[in-house]
Parts: structure tokens; sequence; C-alpha cells
């Protein structure tokens, strides 16, 4: 199971996002887009869910090409994005939104059991964080195959920061979340390998493991940093999409 982008390009108008970015994501497992702002993690997800076309290049799901495959149909067949804003629908109540989808009531409240105190409140009156908490209990009781987060923890307790991030890594599924840096927890998973690919300016400058990161100057705290000019066909990724040339070990097959 994996999820990859080939020489990805993603245009808005006249202005390029994506500069031929080359990644995957095995699964089952975590990977992180790591990146500040404006650096293409969002463009990213979104290109990786069809919400954006890509310009160039290709996307590649468990080994077949699903490039021109519209949003809905890639929804059909497991996968699901959680974006960073109007992740719910603040008319209907937190049930409603719930059994959006088939999903799963008793599975999304033993998740989040503070929901259940919410069911009949209508999703538009709860906090940011209580929203997004509603959005990732409907996206984690459906049963994805694929499952795309923009900044899962936004908004929330660390309490509930903590819990969050320990479903997303025990979900049987490809998980990419987007973040401006790498959460603590994710650095060292026991039994488990966190994937990273730091964006800037549209490229990947940085793809390894988590443990293989480090602080350096000029890079967001959390993250590698990425050495001036290592690109989307430097040593980070292979023009195939298939992985680091550098890393200590190769990319779990797929």
């Amino acid at each position: 199971m994996s999820i990859a982008l080939r020489d990805a390009r993603v245009r808005y108008g006249p202005l390029e996002a994506l500069h031929g970015v080359s990644l995957v994501a095995p699964g089952p497992g975590l990977t992180v887009l790591l990146g500040r702002n404006g650096s293409g993690r969002t463009t990213t997800l979104r290109a990786l869910a069809g919400a954006v076309p890509l310009s160039a290049g290709a996307l590649v799901w468990d080994g077949v090409d699903v490039t021109r495959l519209p949003a809905f149909e890639r929804a059909r067949r497991g996968l699901c994005l959680v974006p960073e804003r109007r992740a719910v629908f603040g008319s209907l109540t937190v049930r409603e939104n719930l059994e959006l989808g088939a999903a799963d009531l008793p599975a999304a409240l033993e998740a989040y059991p503070q929901l259940a105190p919410l069911l009949a409140r209508r999703a538009g009156t709860l906090s940011g964080g209580e929203q997004r908490v509603l959005a990732l209990a409907r996206a984690l009781s459906a049963r994805p195959r694929v499952v795309l987060v923009d900044e899962p923890a936004q908004g929330m307790s660390p309490p509930v920061a903590a819990r969050t991030y320990a479903l997303l890594g025990a979900l049987d599924a490809c998980v990419v979340i987007a973040e401006q840096r790498l959460p603590p927890g994710l650095r060292e998973r026991a039994g488990r390998t966190t994937y990273v690919h730091e964006l800037r300016r549209g490229a990947v400058v940085f793809s390894g493991e988590a443990a293989e990161t480090t602080v350096r100057s000029g890079g967001p705290p959390g993250s590698s940093g990425g050495p001036p000019g290592c690109g989307p066909s430097g040593p980070g990724v292979d023009r195939t999409g298939r992985g680091p040339r550098h890393g200590r070990r190769p990319w779990p097959s797929g």
C-alpha cells in the first residue's frame, strides 16, 4: 500500500506552486510533510486528494496511475482529506457530521469520548479545537485506506493532540500529515517508523526517516533544514518517486 507523486507540478494561474515534486508515502504507516507557510505542503496534500489538478507529472496509488481520477472517485476508493479549515458542516449537528460517509459512530466516540455530550449541538457552535476533533473522529471512523490531514492538532490541548497523533499512527492505513514542525512524539515510535519529506518553496529538500532529521541553521525547529540546492532531482528523492537515495534504509515496499 502506498501513494506517490512523480515529478508533480501544480499551478495556480501563472504561478507554479509545486516544482516537480517526487515523494512516496508508504502504508500502513505515517508520513509527515514538513514545511513553513508557503512551502507547498498543503498544495501537496490537495494534489494527492485531487482537490487541485497536476499541470505535469503523475499520481500513483498502489502502483496504478490515478492522475486523472477525480477527487470524488478517490474518496469512494477510500481516500479521506481533512483540510486545515472548513472541515465540518457547521449547520449540521455533531451527530449528523459523524454519520456522514457511513462513519462508525461508536468508533468515533471511542476515539474521542469528549464528543458524546456534544452530539446534539450544531458543529458551527463548537470551538476550533472541538471542530478539529470532530473532523478527525469522522475521518478515523470511516476506515479509510489513505488519510490526508493538514495540521491535525491545530487548536487542541496537548493531551488531545498527543492522543490524536497516537490514533493516526496506529491506523491500518497510509497516513500523510502536513506540519510546520515535526511533533516530538513522532520522531521515535516504538516498533514503527515515521517518514518525512521536507518542502521549501514547492520543492522537496529532504526525504528520510524522522529519526534522521536534525535542527540545522535556516531550518524550522524539528526539521532537517536541508542543504541548499537539494531539490526534487537531487539526493533527496529519485525521479521515480520511490524514496530517498541517501537514507540509511530504503522505503518499505508497497
